[in-house]
């Protein structure tokens, strides 16, 4: 995930399919889809394509949630106006 929390790498994508560690990489350093690796024998390793459109949608989710509470809190942050005052001051405290 990005500094936003939001879902930027196929790691995202695997972790939501199967609680526990059922999956690693070959190479830690280069986490690719080359060198993912099931650690899990009762799992299947997910296609490439399933990867990166698994991806996708958790990002568009993200995405479309993140819109959404930024709508709801315009609807409901109260209106502000720049409301230039009817009689300017005169300078005097009379």
């Amino acid at each position: 995930m990005d500094n936003n929390g939001r879902p930027n790498h196929i790691e995202d994508y695997l972790v939501s399919l199967h609680p526990g560690q059922w999956f690693g990489w070959s190479n830690a350093k280069n986490k690719v889809y080359a060198n993912l690796i099931i650690l899990d024998d009762s799992k299947s390793k997910p296609s490439e394509s399933d990867c990166t459109s698994g991806l996708a949608t958790i990002q568009s989710d993200f995405d479309t949630a993140e819109t959404n509470e930024t709508n709801k809190r315009r609807i409901n942050a109260p209106l502000q106006y720049n409301r230039i005052p009817e009689h300017p001051s005169t300078g005097s405290t009379n």
